[in-house]
Parts: structure tokens; sequence; C-alpha cells
């Protein structure tokens, strides 16, 4: 006896059915194993240090929020947080202007210096950065810039900027130079094209390139802790590092701070994902 064609599709749509089902909870299991180590230490910012290292429990039997009430009125991790935010933005800032300018000669122009500036932005990429510190300490030094953030703004952006540069360029690349003419047939300069014209519908990549330099200059530590010494010049991840002592560590601290750093990245990704993702797949496209 046949099946009815009813009985085929209800079949075949359970089938699917369970089969998104199965896919989302391979996905959450996936999530959950990636951010196991977020959730521990946001977990044990709630315990005390004596806590964290007798317990063998994830979650915290006795919450507190001693940890908390200590980094807010006896260390100075806000200090720290706003210096972070004023590197990391002024380094992104400062890339993002170079690497939109050089992405878009390289997109729009041909030529043999456009062409070896583009190998040398490989060269570049390729550099380890630790060969260059005592020389660049050195340099900085002599001019009176070290405690100072525009040594530290200036390697960040010469860091990001292959990077940025590449995939601007990538992104120009997939806007028709179609509209270039046009614009230039109707008066417009090669300037105010880019300015009012190419940027905006950039805007996408420019605000990946953005996500990702930001994150690296909060993230970063080494380049930091060579050139800000002072405590109140400290970004957050060399100011943190104040809770590991020679002879012990204050764990509850160092969790308590470690969550609240994770938050201002967390909030930026709750507003620009969407920017994420399309940038990032748009700048693949074409390269």
């Amino acid at each position: 006896m046949r099946s009815r064609p009813s009985d085929l599709n209800s079949r075949k749509f359970a089938s699917i059915r369970g089969s998104k089902w199965l896919l989302l909870g391979v996905g959450l299991v996936i999530v959950f194993v990636v951010n196991f180590p977020v959730l521990t230490v946001a977990l044990n910012s709630f315990r005390t240090t004596e806590n964290i290292l007798s317990s063998r429990n994830i979650l915290p039997t006795e919450p507190t929020l001693a940890n908390y009430f200590y980094i807010n009125s006896r260390t100075h991790f806000w200090t720290f947080l706003l210096n972070s935010g004023a590197v990391a933005l002024g380094s992104t800032g400062l890339g993002i202007v170079l690497a939109a300018l050089a992405g878009f000669a390289l997109s729009r122009f041909r030529g043999a210096v456009l062409g070896s500036y583009n190998q040398a932005l490989l060269i570049v990429q390729m550099f380890p950065l630790i060969l260059a510190i005592i020389p660049l300490f050195i340099f900085f030094r002599q001019l009176n810039l070290v405690n100072n953030y525009i040594p530290v703004i200036l390697i960040y952006t010469v860091t990001q900027l292959p990077f940025s540069t590449w995939m601007l360029r990538s992104y120009f690349d997939s806007v028709p130079r179609d509209l270039d003419d046009a614009a230039k047939v109707d008066g417009c300069s090669g300037f105010r094209v880019f300015v009012q014209i190419i940027l905006p519908l950039a805007a996408p990549g420019i605000a990946a390139v953005a996500i990702f330099s930001f994150l690296f200059s909060y993230n970063e530590f080494f380049i930091s802790s060579i050139f800000l010494r002072d405590e109140s010049r400290m970004t957050v991840p060399v100011g943190i590092q104040s809770f590991m002592q020679q002879y012990g560590t204050d764990w509850g601290s160092l969790m308590a701070s470690a969550t609240l750093a994770m938050v201002p990245t967390l909030i930026l990704f709750l507003f620009v994902q969407k920017y994420l993702i399309a940038g990032a797949t748009a700048g693949a496209v074409k390269g």
C-alpha cells in the first residue's frame, strides 16, 4: 500500500525539523565549550580567593560582591579602563584614516610605486614586532615619550595597518568603478568622490576593520607594558597584572577585573555584530 503524499510531506517536514533541533543542540554545546573559560572567570568573580582555591565546584556556593567593591575602592581599575579606551580609540581612528586612504589608492590606481607599497605591506606583516621593540623604546625615550600614549598609539597603528589596508582595499574593489566615473562627469574631484561616495558605501567594511583594530588595541599587553610604566597611565591588561604578586595572587579581584574588562567589548559586539559579518564577508569577495 502506497503512502499518501501528505504523509510523505509530514515525514519529510518532521525529519527536517529534527535535523534543525539536532544542529541547534550541537551548536549550543560548541558555544558552551568555547565560552567555558569566560563563564568560569565570570562565576569565580563572585567568590573570594580562598573559596576559589579550596572549592572544586564551578558554581559559587556563597556568592559575594566583595571583589567588585574592592577593585572599585582600593584599586585604579577605572583609570586603567579609561586609558585602554583612549589608546584603543586613538589607534583605531588613526589606523582607519590611513588604511582607507591607502586602500582606496591601491584599489583605484595602478603603478610601480603602489605595487611596491603593496609588497612592503606583506613584508611588514611578516616582520616580528618584538625584534623592533628595543630600538623603538630607545628612540621614544630620546624623545622623552616614555609613559606617554603617543608611542603606543603609533605602534598599534603601524601593527594593524597592513591588515586594515588589505581588507579595505578588497572592500573598495567590490564598489563599482562606474560610480567614480559618473561622479567625475558631474564635476567631483577624486578626493570628493572618495569622501562623499565611496566611504558611505564602504561603511560596513570600515566598521569591521574598526572592530578588529579596537579589540587588538584594547587587549594588547606587551607593548603597553613596556611604554606605560606609571600606574596612572597603565591600560587594563597591564593594570590587572598588579593583582599577581611575587608570593601570591589575588584571584578574586583578578577575576572581577577581568569580568568588568570584558563588558565594553560585549556591548560593542551587540551593536556592531551585523556590520562585522557584512564587512568581513564583503571584503573577502575580491582581492
